[in-house]
């Protein structure tokens, strides 16, 4: 059958042809980010995933939604973008693993005005590098070229699945006065707060991505794209170890103050000493230079612990040293004590 060519779509902004030579391109990196359970290569309407179920006894399927925010008019401002791939994967995988989930396949949204192939390679790299380094099926996604919709902008969403044994599950709930929570070090903002570190930093501070400061050692934007974290590592470990980890959060938007609530039981209160785990440079930067009250600081950004755990005080020890031994900068950094879901940092 002959297909007729036309350029209409094209002049109107869309190349239906372009995202399909760039994806061709991809297929040897993205095929790195698989896994057995895959019955489909990327590509199809729908892709498919064969849960081995003699596995597990009885299985729970833990998903997830995000974005990467602000943290992307940085990447664009720098014309760096494999980064804020490598982001949203390592987030996802954080969403879903505090409940003890193991990250079996990830799905991406890239929204943009015009399909760029520097850009779209760059995203789609960081992506299948992370999901290869987790164990993470890249299983498919969606790119959308919306020209009128974006403008120069675009988007980066994430989908994640994961498993987990019903009897593994982790959720806060054995939590009670007498555990400690053991914090776990961050490598700057992640995926949060970005709206307020440009406001901060370029607008107030008339800062640009390239100003060095001796005090981050390099330059700003190298501190802002500093990618996201993935702790599923250290999380697995302890699992495996069977210690009683019975509370993990992820510290994204909201801070301690937000993040930590979500999984305590309603007669607990936790209180959290800041002087434990070091204040990253650049958020003191942004403190001091953007007169932030440290209340506000410790709600909109993770102030340098990227995720809290919940475990006996007998335990507390194991717990620091699989994080250390993991890779990680960890430290006993709080208290579960009477109360009422609250959370006070000191």
């Amino acid at each position: 059958m002959n297909r007729i060519r036309s350029n209409s779509y094209k002049e109107a902004g869309v190349d239906i042809d372009l995202a399909g030579e760039l994806l061709d391109k991809m297929k040897k990196k993205l095929s790195k980010a698989r896994r057995p359970e895959m019955l489909a290569p990327i590509g199809g309407f729908g892709g498919l995933f064969k849960l081995n179920l003699k596995k597990y006894k009885s299985p729970i399927l833990v998903s997830s939604i995000d974005g990467v925010g602000t943290k992307l008019m940085v990447a664009m401002m720098m014309d760096q973008f494999y980064s804020v791939g490598y982001d949203i994967v390592n987030h996802c995988i954080n969403d879903i693993a505090v409940q003890g989930a193991e990250p079996i396949y990830f799905m991406d949204y890239i929204g943009i005005g015009k399909l760029k192939g520097p850009l779209y390679k760059e995203v789609l790299s960081g992506i299948a590098d992370a999901c290869s380094e987790a164990g993470c099926a890249l299983l498919g996604g969606e790119t959308a070229e919306m020209p009128g919709m974006y403008g120069d902008d675009f988007d980066l969403v994430g989908v994640i699945t994961g498993v987990v044994e019903e009897k593994r599950l982790i959720t806060g709930k054995k939590i009670k006065p007498g555990y400690v929570a053991v914090g776990i070090a961050s490598n700057g903002l992640h995926t949060n707060g970005f709206s307020l570190a440009r406001r901060v930093l370029f607008q107030q501070c008339g800062y640009s991505i390239d100003t060095e400061l001796k005090e981050l050692g390099g330059t700003i934007g190298e501190a802002l794209l500093k990618p996201h974290i993935s702790y599923w590592p250290a999380i697995k470990k302890a699992m495996d170890k069977k210690l009683p980890l019975d509370g993990i959060a992820h510290i994204t938007g909201g801070g301690l103050y937000d993040n930590v609530p979500r999984i305590l039981p309603n007669n607990v209160n936790v209180m959290f000493d800041r002087s434990v785990l070091p204040v990253l440079p650049i958020f003191t930067l942004m403190v001091e230079e953007g007169n932030i009250a440290l209340e506000e600081a410790y709600r909109v950004f993770n102030m340098g612990i990227g995720m809290v755990w919940f475990v006996p005080e007998k335990s507390a020890k194991e717990a620091v040293k699989i994080c250390r031994d993991t890779g990680f900068t960890a430290g006993v950094i709080g208290k579960v004590v009477k109360g009422s879901r609250k959370v006070f940092v000191e």
